[in-house]
């Protein structure tokens, strides 16, 4: 990373946020012929009560259930192309670009970042992908012929934070438990909390948005404009002060994502050049 540069990270849930749906509901469950998204949802949910189990574990239990009993099974090509399949909110697409180039004029290198419980597989055949300096997800293992048999990776709402840690020490690979629970000073982090952003859909997001608000960074809560009642269900994380602002999901040119996140680049270069005043 330069030193000329100011380092800053967003991070993103990816269903509700990036996305209006979950991600197996497009492509996937349509290939295995499942006609309605919320049973699937419905036997997950059953599953992990009864067995005790974590609903992130249950749901791709499931999945693997529903392909054996079509006698398929669940292999990582065939999950990356369903990711072309997915839905993505309002100026998403070009998002990236247009922020990166706001931020650059400011003196900031801005890298983004995805933290979801979704499959990792699918997030990476999106057209999106390569927006991403990583993509911490759930995932499985494979085996010689690509086929899935065992969870690689879980990521629910408290395992998520890890995530945050690794990326404000620049500590992102995934194996390296050292780096990421050594003691490190504020000072030689990668990302300080302050410049980081989260953006999240709900209640799975807000271990991470207390880290980074606790921290000084900032939380945004998006909702689905198109969705009855789904701004109320997030409401509540402005007044439990979860989150500083809740958006619907645009990410186009002059949204209220749009404005906001430029206002906090605006902030951190200001920061920025008082604190160098300062010295």
């Amino acid at each position: 990373m330069s030193k000329d540069l100011i380092p800053m990270a967003i991070c993103y849930d990816f269903d509700g946020t990036l996305s209006p749906g979950n991600m197996q509901e497009y492509d996937w469950m349509k290939a295995l012929h499942i006609k309605k998204p919320k049973d699937f949802w419905k036997k997950s949910n059953a599953l992990g009560r009864n067995q005790n189990a974590d609903e992130v574990a249950a749901y791709m239990y499931q999945m693997m259930c529903e392909a054996t009993r079509q006698n398929l099974r669940i292999h990582h090509a065939s999950l990356k192309a369903a990711g072309k399949h997915i839905a993505l909110f309002k100026g998403v697409p070009t998002w990236f670009n247009r922020i990166n180039k706001y931020a650059k004029k400011q003196g900031i290198l801005l890298k983004h970042y995805i933290i979801s419980s979704g499959l990792k597989e699918m997030i990476s055949g999106t057209s999106i992908a390569k927006n991403f300096s990583e993509i911490f997800a759930s995932s499985f293992m494979y085996d010689e012929h690509g086929n899935a048999i065992w969870p690689a990776v879980v990521l629910n709402y408290t395992s998520k934070t890890q995530f945050v840690f690794r990326i404000n020490k620049g500590c992102e690979d995934i194996c390296d438990k050292e780096g990421v629970n050594a003691y490190m000073p504020t000072r030689d982090r990668a990302v300080p909390f302050a410049h980081m952003i989260y953006v999240g859909d709900g209640d799975t997001d807000i271990p991470c948005m207390q880290i980074i608000r606790r921290h000084n960074g900032h939380a945004i809560a998006v909702y689905n404009p198109d969705k009855k009642g789904a701004k109320k269900k997030v409401e509540h994380l402005i007044a439990d002060r979860r989150v500083n602002i809740v958006a619907p999901g645009d990410y186009s040119a002059g949204s209220a994502i749009d404005k906001y996140v430029k206002a906090i680049i605006d902030k951190i270069k200001a920061v920025h050049v008082l604190q160098e005043l300062e010295k």
